[in-house]
């Protein structure tokens, strides 16, 4: 790995997707919790980058799951929000009990479990060191927690959305099927959206695109690659107009 230096950014908001926080990408694994809480702890302890945390609820619940059926998907999306808490209080959970200080903000009023989401006040504990975890999506159904990543990135003044994943990077078609497709290092919101290269829901890459927020997607299984983006390493893919990020 690169020789630390001073890091690339300042503050940025990490999303991360339900299935980073089970076994397998489904249910609740608290040892699987804290491989992610120990690799962000080291990042903010490290670097000392201000970090907002977007969490997904895949591994509990997708609203998808009900299609089909009679539930009405107002209520699925709902249901989804809720998981979306239960993987934030075991983030804070993991990442408080290895030393951090955390908040976790939720757009869903539940004030005897976490704060409500307030623009001011995260800013505020981003400022005093804490790493601040939201949850709860938008709050408001029809919206996917990509689509809460680009807002809140954008309403806290983030530099970058670092999306977390599964693959080393973006391709301009699935690898898993064409021996030919082509690694991405770069590519601009245009392109993405000519290409379908899916990166996030196209609402949230809409408000990306209008509002200039790079994304870096990367491979998040890989233990030391959110520190090697931090310490200013291309890794993954940097979705911008700008190619330097």
């Amino acid at each position: 790995m690169a020789e630390t230096k001073k890091p690339a950014y300042k503050r940025v908001l990490l999303k991360l997707s339900g299935e980073v926080f089970g076994k397998e990408k489904q249910g609740l694994d608290f040892d699987t919790v804290n491989k992610v809480a120990t690799i962000i702890k080291n990042v903010h302890r490290k670097f000392g980058v201000e970090i907002a945390v977007v969490v997904g609820a895949g591994n509990l619940f997708r609203a998808r799951y009900i299609e089909g059926t009679k539930v009405d998907h107002v209520v699925a999306d709902q249901i989804g929000m809720m998981g979306t808490v239960m993987n934030a209080m075991a983030l804070q959970e993991e990442l408080e009990r290895i030393g951090n200080n955390t908040r976790v903000m939720s757009s869903i009023d539940i004030p005897t479990v976490c704060e409500q989401f307030i623009r001011r006040r995260a800013l505020r504990h981003m400022e005093k060191g804490r790493i601040v975890i939201l949850a709860g999506g938008t709050g408001s159904p029809y919206f996917t927690t990509d689509s809460a990543a680009a807002l809140r990135s954008i309403e806290l003044k983030c530099e970058i959305i670092l999306k977390a994943s599964n693959v080393d990077a973006i391709y301009d078609k699935d690898p898993n099927k064409f021996k030919d497709a082509k690694k991405l290092t770069h590519v601009d919101y245009q392109t993405a959206l000519e290409k379908n290269l899916k990166i996030m829901d196209n609402t949230a890459f809409a408000l990306c695109q209008t509002r200039k927020m790079p994304i870096r997607v990367f491979n998040f299984n890989v233990d030391d690659n959110l520190e090697r983006i931090i310490n200013g390493e291309k890794i993954g893919t940097l979705v911008s107009d700008d190619p330097s990020g």
